[in-house]
């Protein structure tokens, strides 16, 4: 009996010391008296959010807000409620349904609580950035929605979460939730707006310093157990993306055309189609809505860059979006001229036009001079006259205009090949280095367009069923006969031939008076009566005649019937050439090239020059035959007779006299410098002949007036170059005639 009434009392003992745990226990944990309520019991307690709460009720979200959390909420007061059912006339809350009470309260609550003093900073991966955010991921998005694929189809799709990148797009446990702007003084004044920008997006909102879309924070920061409440003027509806703004506007219906055309796939999506079977018991597929990886980004992606998680809060797209008639027209008398239908443009045109209009950042209505779009470009419109129509959607700024970006690709000389399929083999050859160049319009060129005729005329062709790799399928016969050139060397030979087509920092509005240009490749080409020549026109026999011409935003474009040519000649050859026509008895050159063909420094048979490499740059200042004359008196070339009346020896036996001739011919040749009369260049150049310390010798050269050039050497006595007689020109080089001899000493 005893035993049973220790186990009886050791029973009660221990639920005694229990109850009493459990008591201190719970007063512990308790919910402090002083803890504030969380936010929908707040809202209630306040007594003006009686219809929020209804919504909030509506959307199934009361349970959410009224335990642990971690929120921001901007909640329109009962005011605010109201003025948004008459605006939309409805007849109360009671009228709305579930699912557009859930777009309001989801889009109005914003994942992390965030007071003022917070909302601006960036949350980065390494940490808080002050002033640099003005988004907030909130718990709206869109998910599975109706669409129509691109044959017609209506089907069950689902938006990108990611920019397009080869064929990644979608990542499964990311919702693509929208963001909510909001315009706080911090990151207003940090990115130096102003109540201007603000209020060119909301121009019957007053700009307070602390907005969220349209609407004013009439009471902010007021905290509760699960996050912090901001209250607000209005009722802020779910904004759409770029795509679902363009998709749901007539007024762009011809812009979501090219997209759908050009931009567009939907793909299978594997995961969400399995998810939403299972959810719906159907065996209906969803497919991805997906924009190719050639443009700046995926207009229906919410996620911005994704470079870091939180990126969307700082930064967000913008798009220039023309108007129907402003597109059609620019289709119709710019894209089209030289093409019979859309369908037929190659689609790089397409991409490049799309991207012209496409901005991997916010472009504000006080900046568009000062941000540059994915290809570098300004925004290009007048903020008070270009744009009709502007917006700050959940991924990005939203402009609607009246003109078309003028896309330095179109616009400049680049835009008169790129264009044209009849040059579409120039424009493929642009494509390799010089495309970016030559369509900035703030730089002047000079164009000579050939046709794919005129290339193939001269022998070139391009093979595509010979290689995969487009650098190897170009091709060259030699139109007087030979081996076929193949892949990469007749590559090289065709950029080279390109590289004389394009003048650079020079518009040339005229070919009819005589001149010379230094091309893009250093070798100069000569026009005259609107014929076109290069060193190699020279050689086969060929002038190049202006057919067409036509003006660009950074220059002049000629259209030639034939290729100008690069000369594989000796610079020897072409001084021989000069120094025996049009009779060696009446060449003004003879005299020089009697020196030089007699010197130690010249291979008679191969026509080489000592010291001359052949691919390198040179400019040869030949004295005439009564320079060459002077210089034997003057005794710094070798002669007979007694001056003044010597004449030239131009074979000396004697060692002396042959250095002195090699000397005095290097003293005449500017060493890897190619100078023509076009008036661009001046300055002291080397020349080939070094003193004996080995120290360059160097001549002055006054090329600042074209047609003119005046030469001043090391003894400061000047020479003339004979307009009429130079700017003759070889492989990679320039001669001139000049009235002068040169002197080092």
């Amino acid at each position: 009996m005893s035993k049973k009434v220790k186990q009886v009392f050791f029973f009660l003992v221990t639920m005694t010391l229990f109850f009493a745990c459990q008591k201190k226990f719970d007063k512990f944990y308790e919910r402090p008296d002083t803890l504030d309520q969380p936010i929908y019991q707040q809202l209630q307690a306040k007594g003006k959010f009686g219809q929020f709460l209804k919504l909030i009720d509506k959307a199934g979200y009361k349970q959410t807000l009224s335990t642990a959390g971690y929120w921001t909420l901007f909640a329109p007061h009962d005011s605010a409620v109201t003025v948004y059912l008459t605006q939309n006339s409805i007849a109360s809350v009671d009228a709305i349904d579930s699912a557009s009470a859930r777009k309001i309260v989801t889009y109005c609550l914003v994942y992390n609580a965030f007071k003022q003093e917070r909302i601006s900073d960036f949350q980065s991966n390494l940490g808080w950035v002050e002033n640099a955010a003005f988004k907030r991921r909130t718990a709206n998005y869109t998910g599975v929605y109706d669409a129509v694929n691109l044959s017609g189809t209506p089907i069950k799709a689902i938006a990108s979460n990611r920019n397009t990148i080869g064929t990644f797009s979608y990542v499964d446990a990311d919702n693509n939730n929208k963001h909510i702007p909001i315009f706080e003084t911090g990151f207003m004044t940090g990115k130096t707006l102003t109540a201007t920008d603000y209020n060119y997006f909301y121009p019957t909102s007053t700009y307070t310093g602390f907005n969220v879309a349209d609407a004013k924070v009439v009471e902010k920061d007021i905290a509760a157990e699960n996050g912090v409440i901001h209250v607000v003027d209005r009722v802020i509806t779910s904004l759409p993306s770029i795509d679902q703004y363009i998709g749901s506007n007539p007024k762009y219906s011809e812009f979501k055309k090219l997209m759908d055309r050009f931009l567009v796939a939907y793909v299978l999506n594997q995961t969400v189609t399995q998810n939403y079977k299972n959810i719906y018991g159907t065996s209906t597929d969803v497919y991805t809505k997906v924009f190719v990886p050639n443009i700046a980004f995926s207009p229906n992606n919410e996620n911005f860059l994704k470079q870091q998680d939180n990126d969307a809060q700082s930064d967000t797209y913008t798009m220039f979006v023309p108007e129907n008639a402003t597109l059609l027209n620019y289709i119709n008398t710019v894209l089209l001229e030289h093409y019979p239908t859309v369908e037929s443009l190659p689609v790089n045109i397409i991409y490049d036009f799309m991207n012209a209009h496409m901005w991997r950042t916010a472009v504000w209505p006080s900046k568009f001079a000062s941000t540059f779009n994915s290809v570098g470009e300004e925004a290009r419109f007048n903020a008070l006259t270009d744009i009709t129509d502007k917006k700050v959607l959940s991924n990005g700024i939203f402009y609607g205009t009246n003109k078309v970006q003028d896309a330095n690709v179109f616009s400049s000389v680049y835009g008169k090949a790129y264009l044209n399929p009849a040059y579409s083999m120039m424009t493929g050859l642009l494509n390799l280095d010089l495309k970016f160049q030559i369509s900035n319009i703030y730089q002047n060129y000079t164009l000579f367009l050939v046709s794919n005729a005129a290339l193939n005329a001269a022998g070139y062709r391009s093979d595509p069923t010979v290689s995969n790799n487009v650098n190897e399928q170009w091709r060259y016969t030699p139109p007087n006969g030979g081996a076929d050139v193949v892949g990469l060397s007749a590559l090289v030979r065709l950029q080279r031939i390109l590289n004389m087509h394009v003048i650079p920092g020079r518009d040339i509005t005229s070919a009819i008076a005589p001149g010379v240009a230094q091309s893009y490749s250093g070798e100069f080409i000569k026009f005259n009566d609107n014929q076109v020549v290069g060193a190699g026109n020279g050689d086969f026999g060929t002038t190049a005649n202006v057919v067409d011409k036509k003006t660009a935003k950074n220059g002049t474009v000629y259209y030639l019937d034939k290729i100008l040519q690069f000369s594989d000649t000796l610079v020897g050859r072409h001084i021989q050439k000069l120094g025996t026509t049009p009779t060696p008895a009446t060449s003004q050159y003879n005299s020089f090239y009697q020196y030089l063909l007699n010197s130690t420094i010249f291979n008679a048979s191969t026509r080489e020059i000592l010291q001359v490499a052949s691919g390198s740059f040179y400019t040869f200042f030949i004295p005439d035959n009564a320079a060459i004359l002077k210089a034997v008196n003057d005794g710094y070339l070798p002669g007979t007779g007694t001056a003044p009346n010597k004449v030239p020896l131009f074979n000396p036996p004697l060692a002396a006299d042959k250095e002195k001739v090699a000397n005095f011919i290097y003293y005449h040749i500017l060493n890897k410098k190619n100078i023509a009369t076009d008036g661009q260049e001046s300055g002291t150049f080397e020349t080939i002949f070094k003193f004996p310390n080995g120290d360059p010798s160097s001549i002055f050269v006054n090329n600042s007036t074209p047609n003119s050039i005046i030469l001043n050497d090391m003894m400061s006595r000047s020479a003339n170059v004979i307009q009429a007689s130079s700017n003759q020109l070889s492989n990679r080089c320039t001669i001139h005639l000049i009235n002068n001899y040169l002197r080092y000493n």
